[in-house]
């Protein structure tokens, strides 16, 4: 049930000038309102002068998810949207490339953008300045006035996400101040569009819901064995039906931009490639008995290396983002008994290279680094999965990787922590929690927001028991995964659906350090507050009525034909 916000949050014991401190806050009191109109309506109602003053009650803090990391409370009326409020962006803020953020929080609550102006009764003011992290911000709301000030545009945008989650949820800004920042900087989906495309209306739509959760980042793993869903000059022939083009992949990319949200790109190799050898066969992993491999291409084949890194070349030049994820998991060479014996090719390019000890092991590393380092060349930084990082080789992957850690399900693997011990930065895509896998094989069930949201944290990286407190900062966030497995298993809305509330889940537990202290159904409720969804939301179906999955080497990437 929605409960009001009253007093949200533990207070700390320091009370100055009728002002009050409340830290990482959102909870309902049962003892006021706990119907549509809030306390908010019946402080305006009685509002004689925009001044604060001790005839206010002391204000809560704004209920918005994520929740703030701190308010100081105040006794005053707040802000609410009137007819003749505004936005400005400063005087004297002019260049500061304010102006998407100032006219888009303008649009969403109604009122006038008026450009650079001061600010006025009523209006709300957008500046840069200050210190703090990039992503930082400080909304203070102050006599009939919102001001939200930052060191970048992007935490700006950060703080006119607070006020309109504020807005929705109880109709108002409260009087106070918000601190405000995130515990990690990289915050996310990941969505594959090879297996089950997604037409670029829907991917912009989880753009905008992304961008009001406070999220920055959007792997799009866009190249698969089912397909290859972008369109291409270099290699036209690899092109799936259904594909972005590239003008539809420019217009994703800029209101990526807008909404402070970097795409992450991925091209997986060297497995993973079926839609590239379907019309390649002759780079295509053979043994020594002549047998194929779906998805997987002959390393010691340098046709395979020039089409790849002609892909890499031609994509990072539509791309903007600073990140390339090269891919590298689940190269079927690596899952024989005897990849040397059953490979004679492989082996004799990784000794020729490295020594008469080096495996094919030694051959994929050289692989995922000749990539990293072409990327590099191309501005970006490399990301890999973390099964495509072997520390214990004779060939010693790139400390320059990010790794993405998933496996968790798979017997064998390397743990986090020996990559954490080594140095490596590391983002967290447990598949325990973080895997929404289309049609459920392999064990896999459709993760559930309250799962994230009370048992998960950052540190939980594989299986359900975290690494130690000491490796935090090596772990720079994580994504929530989407997975096309059995593609028809949901429809596209129904894959909407079924992501919001592990979004919202996950937007919460990345910006928030700690439990936190909604309960799970305070949360949702007010989930469907801000939202306007409440009691409307679509339950995403099981498939009754999909295929079985056949039997897969990868829980998450099936072996299926790839699309002409």
């Amino acid at each position: 049930m929605w409960q009001p916000r009253s007093t949200f949050g533990a207070a700390t014991a320091a009370v100055a000038v009728g002002a009050l401190t409340l830290t990482a806050c959102q909870s309902g009191s049962p003892s006021t309102k706990s119907t549509g109109s809030s306390h908010a309506e019946s402080r305006a109602a009685s509002a004689t002068t925009p001044t604060p003053t001790r005839s206010y009650p002391l204000s809560s803090a704004p209920r918005t998810i994520p929740s703030v990391r701190r308010f100081t409370a105040a006794h005053g009326p707040g802000w609410k949207p009137s007819p003749s409020a505004g936005v400005v962006v400063a005087a004297g803020a002019a260049g500061q490339g304010l102006t998407d953020e100032a006219q888009l929080i303008a649009k969403e609550l109604k009122i006038r953008y008026r450009g650079t102006a001061a600010a006025r009764a009523g209006d709300v003011s957008l500046a840069i300045g200050g210190s703090g992290p990039a992503e930082s911000y400080t909304l203070t709301t102050s006599g009939d006035r919102v001001v939200i000030k930052a060191p970048s545009q992007a935490g700006v945008f950060y703080g006119t996400r607070t006020l309109k989650q504020s807005v929705r949820a109880d109709g108002d800004m409260p009087e106070g101040v918000v601190h405000d920042q995130p515990a990690k900087p990289q915050r996310g989906l990941n969505l594959d569009i090879a297996r089950k495309f997604y037409p670029a209306s829907w991917i912009e739509a989880r753009l905008r819901e992304m961008a009001d959760l406070k999220l920055n980042e959007l792997g799009l793993h866009f190249s698969d064995d089912q397909g290859f869903r972008i369109a291409s000059t270099s290699h036209p022939e690899i092109v799936s039906k259904d594909h972005l083009t590239i003008a539809q992949t420019k217009q994703i990319i800029a209101l990526a931009n807008r909404l402070h949200i970097t795409i992450v790109p991925e091209i997986d190799s060297p497995g993973h490639l079926g839609a590239v050898i379907a019309k390649h066969p002759g780079i295509q992993l053979r043994n020594a008995s002549g047998t194929t491999y779906q998805g997987a291409v002959d390393i010691s084949n340098p046709e395979s290396a020039k089409i790849v890194d002609q892909l890499l070349t031609e994509y990072a030049k539509l791309f903007p983002g600073p990140y390339w994820h090269i891919g590298g998991d689940e190269y079927l060479a690596l899952t024989a008994a005897d990849p040397q014996t059953k490979f004679p090719q492989l082996a004799a390019a990784a000794r020729k290279k490295y020594g008469s000890k080096a495996t094919v092991q030694d051959l994929a590393t050289d692989w995922i680094n000749a990539r990293a380092a072409l990327v590099e060349k191309l501005g970006k930084k490399p990301r890999v999965w973390n099964d495509g990082v072997f520390p214990d080789g004779l060939a010693k992957p790139s400390k320059n990787l990010q790794i993405e850690y998933w496996t968790g399900k798979e017997a064998g693997k390397i743990p986090p922590e020996t990559y954490l011990k080594a140095g490596w930065k590391m983002m967290n895509l447990n598949d325990e929690y973080l895997y929404y896998v289309l049609g459920q094989p392999n064990g896999f069930t459709y993760p559930t927001g309250q799962r994230i949201y009370q048992d998960w944290s950052p540190l939980v990286i594989r299986g359900t028991s975290p690494v130690p407190q000491k490796y935090d900062s090596q772990i720079l966030g994580a994504r929530f995964a989407v997975w096309g497995d059995i593609p028809n298993a949901q429809t596209t809305a129904q894959v909407a659906a079924g992501i919001r509330m592990p979004l919202n889940a996950l937007a919460q537990r990345l910006w928030v350090p700690g439990k936190p202290a909604l309960g799970w159904g305070q949360f949702m409720a007010l989930a469907d507050r801000i939202d306007g969804s409440a009691g409307s939301v679509v339950t995403p179906a099981p498939s009754t009525s999909a295929p079985a999955a056949s039997p897969s080497t990868s829980p998450a990437r099936p072996t299926t034909p790839p699309e002409s």
